[in-house]
């Protein structure tokens, strides 16, 4: 059911958004070393309370349009974002794993939501 995508895409953005906040040293030595840590800290604010959204919609059983654009377009800007910065040696290639995770989230939500699965 389309739920479970939203609590699974919710939980893997409140994970690594809250990672970023709560321990930004070991989020560094997998990430690479950041020069604007107030950035860090800003996108994973963003990114927890979009995951946060996502998982009470699933357990509320209200996943509406809203929340299919919400977590489908969050899901390609950050994939985007991850492969272009990566093929500009601007960020570690470690975020092409972020990107393959974000990709399967787009393939998962765009089949349940067209009833494919």
């Amino acid at each position: 059911m389309i739920v479970y995508v939203s609590v699974a895409q919710g939980l893997y953005f409140l994970l690594t958004g809250v990672w970023a906040l709560a321990d930004i040293r070991s989020f560094q030595k997998v990430t690479g070393p950041k020069t604007d840590l107030w950035l860090v800290k800003t996108v994973g604010v963003i990114v927890s309370v979009i995951g946060l959204t996502l998982i009470v919609a699933g357990f509320r059983g209200q996943v509406t349009l809203e929340i299919f654009i919400l977590a489908l377009g969050s899901a390609a800007a950050l994939a985007g974002i991850d492969i272009n910065y990566v093929a500009k040696r601007v960020i570690s290639p470690i975020y092409l794993a972020d990107a393959a995770a974000e990709a399967i989230l787009i393939i998962w939500w765009t089949l349940y939501w067209f009833n494919v699965l």
